[in-house]
């Protein structure tokens, strides 16, 4: 029997029988700082790779910048990205989403709680139980089958109102809005002029790209004011 896992010299992943051991190692000092390590059903998932300037990192900057905007109107709720560990225990799921929501409301409930770093350290925590509002997950040449089938799927078994996903490495952008069906996620029709309905947003919005004056990709999420979906 394995009592490790040892990724290229640098991550080493002591055995774990189950989500429990895995959370409880992920928020350990043994974790590392970098990379992106997910519990998905029973399996860890390594992903090592460094993020794509265009295809990821710049994408997630406009959509945290757009989002916190509409949070500063709203007021309500917290917008998160990066190395925010959600664990969904009746799911079976530990992971680090590239953008997380989590709204007043299902903190206020219970249905999503905040786990505190220590007992001793009051208004520190480490890591966030239960669905949050919205999940966003950018699809990498790395993790393709993992972005687009298995994480939706843990995604809704684990109760998260509404997901995105977003694929920026083609020809064309790719920005899917998904909300919860009787079964699966299902994907939210674009309006005629292109926007599609969030219903955590109560918005229409629309995910677009252009080249600069330098030939370089600028990422814009536009919001319309012209309510319902």
């Amino acid at each position: 029997m394995a009592t490790s896992v040892i990724f290229q010299e640098q991550v080493e992943i002591p055995f774990v029988r189950d989500l429990c051991g895995f959370r409880d190692w992920a928020l350990s000092a043994r974790a590392p700082e970098q990379g992106r390590i997910d519990y998905v059903i029973g399996h860890i998932e390594v992903d090592m790779s460094p993020e794509d300037f265009f295809t990821h990192g710049t994408v997630k900057t406009e959509i945290i910048i757009a989002l916190g905007q509409i949070l500063k109107r709203i007021g309500t709720g917290y917008l998160v990205t990066d190395s925010t560990r959600v664990s969904c225990p009746t799911a079976d799921l530990s992971v680090e989403p590239d953008i997380v929501f989590i709204s007043d409301r299902s903190l206020d409930s219970g249905q999503v709680r905040l786990i505190p770093k220590t007992e001793a350290q009051p208004d520190r925590y480490v890591e966030v139980e239960g669905p949050p509002d919205l999940i966003v997950e950018m699809v990498s040449d790395s993790s393709v089958t993992k972005d687009t089938q298995r994480l939706p799927a843990a995604y809704y078994q684990a109760g998260v109102p509404e997901f995105w996903l977003i694929d920026a490495r083609g020809e064309t952008l790719i920005h899917e809005i998904f909300h919860r069906g009787q079964s699966a996620y299902e994907p939210v029709a674009s309006d005629d002029s292109g926007f599609k309905y969030s219903a955590i947003f109560d918005s229409r919005l629309q995910l677009t790209r252009q080249r600069n004056s330098k030939g370089r990709w600028v990422f814009n999420l536009c919001e319309r004011h012209d309510a319902r979906g």
